[in-house]
């Protein structure tokens, strides 16, 4: 496992879309435990592959609720509620702004396994799910900021 860089707003790749994963292999759990150590130095909750530089659809949360989550070809596939709070995010440092997002969200993934999941998540985990994929669509959360 290795540190890699988080690439910082102005990067062009952060504005670009990702990839779906093809196969997992040995090359995509690296970048997956990778993401994990990189979002842990930065201080982070969620990584998503374009902070890194790669054009995958990975991500990889920790919001401190006893899970931790590597995500690959994630997909959100019911969202209800709404709420605006503020966030911040590791490729865009020293700002924060006021973000609406939904309150619950339903996610469909692949796990490092293989295995496919259904994960129905509410408050900061549904938060973090939402602004990591939007990450994966080349979408920062300065472009969906209210009211500053």
């Amino acid at each position: 496992m290795a540190l890699r860089n988080v690439r910082i707003e102005g990067d062009d790749i952060l504005r670009k879309k990702s990839r779906k994963v093809e196969k997992i292999d040995d090359r995509v759990l690296t970048i997956l435990d990778d993401m994990l150590d990189t979002m842990y130095y930065s201080d982070g909750v969620g990584l998503a592959g374009p902070q890194i530089g790669i054009l995958k659809r990975l991500v990889v949360i920790d919001v401190d609720d006893g899970n931790v989550y590597k995500m690959i070809n994630p997909v959100v596939t019911q969202k209800s509620g709404e709420v605006i709070g503020e966030e911040g995010c590791l490729s865009v440092p020293n700002k924060r702004g006021k973000v609406k997002r939904p309150t619950n969200v339903t996610v469909e993934y692949t796990d490092e396994n293989g295995k496919k999941n259904e994960l129905k998540a509410e408050g900061l985990l549904a938060i973090c799910i939402c602004h990591e994929l939007d990450h994966l669509e080349g979408i920062l959360f300065i472009d969906k900021i209210v009211g500053e």
